[in-house]
């Protein structure tokens, strides 16, 4: 090939390089010096090794700029540099703190928050790893000299190792380096090099630390939420084959992220159940991310989800209690009323934010929204009691576009007895039998979440279309009585019905923390009872729902990562995400 022969080299690209050959586009925040954004050429060579398409991000704290640079790439690579500016994190200067640079350092941390916010894999070096713990509630300390008993800004050439790391054990940074166990079998030993005199002393809650030096400085940390997250403190870009390991690690992380991301483009993702409408009279902004409530418009942008159902939720009164005295958002109201207000909230919240938002009230209008680039709300109630023992109150809620009943809370009403009542009916009430035919007749779809068991199997047996659970778990894996047995799953799905796993810590394990892994083990044991088709996610966001690493809307992608991970296909994740749904849906309105 003539190396001046331009033709020479587009054939080769056409020969070599087809369009299917899609290597995940990684950003690396640049440096900043001499009035020239710049890079060392090692971060980008490691990624283009890795299988990576490197881009560099310019210092820039434009944020339209960042949020259109985030929209577009597959991983985010912080790269090392200059101190931070001690005043961001709320503290004086240190005596030996060294330059800092400015014009980094608003860049990098709006840009890390918004990343984080949208579940994009990050991989933090030395200075990166920093901005992790600064963004993400850690600490960095401006110097390490009294701490220290190595030396830890070595004078050699940059690929040379000058000290040991230890990796933990059962992390994500021993898998990648599993081919460097010692002999003590329990820990992993790297050589490293080493050019800082920071570095994080305190990882925070969303980190752990995963390797230290022999002086006990932290080397290495990764995300407790389950995330692709991973910060090194030494410089992998140097270390050719051995760097290059963490710099796969993170192509590889951006691939699935890139996978995760068409697929939600392509698939109409729904959660069927949260409460957010509960915190609608504190004069909760929708259209801002807003920190009171865990659905808002920019969460479910950042999360890809198309589609939400929100519950009009009304507690049920205790014996001798009104509905109008327990609380002082229901003192002017009604059971029925309430429900109406709380829909006027909502279609007041769609109105001014038409753009963007749209209530949808079949299958038709949540896909034609999603076409549109709008995210859909569909109405719901929880708890019956709502209907005020009127019958017509069914078809008025028909008409008012509410989707699903679920027929009782936490405590009988007239309709049924629930999971946590006395059996004041011995199931299902004569009224309500006569409430689920009406439910049948008008298309709206009856939920059986929070029912007894007795109540179930009757509604069952009395309801002409199939039946749901918006948001309820499996007991064989927690025995809570929300939770369906093994036989109400398999009854549901041989009735054609869906069942929801729900985000509710109680209802996910009876002891520890709970997290994305345990509500995935959930649905993976409905799938194992019911098959693929009878299964989906309704969160419980905003009625207490969310746990670690989908702890609101704008983690959904995250349940789509681990989903592709266990490998299932895309038309299992459609289905997952609310095909099931929708099919049911479209059932029970057709025969409405």
């Amino acid at each position: 090939m003539k190396p001046f022969d331009l033709k020479s080299n587009l054939q080769a690209v056409h020969e070599h390089f087809p369009a299917s050959d899609y290597r995940p586009l990684i950003g690396i925040t640049g440096n900043h010096m001499d009035g020239n954004a710049a890079l060392c050429d090692p971060y980008y060579e490691q990624v283009i090794k890795a299988g990576g398409t490197p881009v560099v991000i310019p210092p820039t704290a434009d944020k339209g700029v960042l949020v259109n640079v985030l929209e577009h790439i597959d991983g985010l690579l912080l790269s090392g540099g200059a101190d931070y500016n001690p005043l961001w994190g709320g503290e004086q200067p240190a005596p030996k703190l060294g330059g800092i640079n400015s014009r980094r350092d608003l860049s990098e941390l709006l840009l890390t928050r918004l990343a984080y916010n949208r579940q994009i894999p990050i991989f933090g070096i030395c200075r990166g790893m920093q901005t992790l713990a600064m963004v993400l509630g850690g600490h960095v300390a401006q110097d390490i000299s009294s701490t220290a008993t190595i030396k830890h800004s070595q004078e050699c050439h940059r690929s040379e190792p000058t000290h040991s790391v230890v990796i933990e054990p059962d992390s994500e940074l021993a898998e990648i380096y599993a081919s460097e166990k010692t002999s003590d079998a329990e820990k992993t030993t790297i050589f490293v090099n080493t050019l800082h005199h920071q570095a994080v002393d305190n990882a925070g809650d969303r980190f752990r630390v995963t390797a230290k030096a022999p002086d006990g400085t932290i080397e290495a940390m990764e995300s407790t939420e389950h995330k692709a997250i991973l910060g090194v403190q030494w410089h992998p870009e140097w270390l050719e084959e051995e760097g290059r390991k963490l710099f796969r690690w993170l192509v590889n992380q951006a691939y699935n992220y890139h996978t995760a991301k068409r697929l939600h483009h392509r698939v109409l993702t729904l959660d069927t159940h949260c409460d957010t409408p509960m915190f609608f009279p504190q004069g909760i902004h929708f259209e801002q991310r807003d920190e009171r409530i865990l659905v808002d418009l920019h969460k479910m942008t950042e999360g890809r989800m198309d589609a939400v159902i929100m519950a009009a939720y009304l507690p049920q009164p205790k014996m001798g209690e009104t509905f109008s005295s327990m609380a002082p958002h229901t003192a002017r109201y009604t059971p029925c009323s309430y429900a109406h207000s709380i829909f006027d909230q909502i279609e007041t919240i769609v109105e001014q934010n038409k753009q963007y938002l749209s209530l949808a009230r079949t299958p038709a209008d949540l896909y034609e929204d999603k076409r549109k680039g709008r995210k859909s709300i569909v109405l719901a109630i929880e708890n019956g009691l709502a209907l005020e023992h009127e019958l017509e109150n069914v078809k008025r809620f028909a008409q008012r576009g509410v989707a699903y009943i679920t027929l009782c809370h936490n405590g009988d009403n007239d309709i049924c007895d629930s999971a946590k009542g006395c059996n004041t009916h011995n199931g299902v009430s004569t009224f309500g039998e006569q409430v689920i035919r009406e439910m049948n007749r008008h298309g709206i779809m009856v939920d059986l979440s929070h029912a007894a068991e007795k109540s179930f199997y009757d509604a069952l047996d009395i309801s002409a279309t199939p039946i749901v659970c918006s948001h309820s778990n499996c007991r064989a894996l927690c025995d809570h009585p929300r939770n369906l047995t093994d036989d109400q799953l398999r009854r549901l799905a041989e009735k054609g019905g869906v069942a929801h796993t729900t985000l509710y810590a109680g209802f996910l394990r009876k002891d520890g923390q709970a997290s994305i892994l345990d509500a995935i083990d959930h649905l993976e044991h409905a799938i194992n009872v019911m098959g693929i088709d009878h299964v989906g996610i309704g969160t419980d966001f905003d009625g207490d729902g969310g746990v670690t690493g989908f702890a609101d809307a704008s983690e959904a992608l995250n349940f789509t990562l681990h989903l592709l991970r266990r490998k299932y296909s895309e038309q299992d994740i459609r289905k997952i995400w609310g095909g099931n749904w929708l099919r049911v849906m479209a059932e029970v309105q057709r025969k409405g």
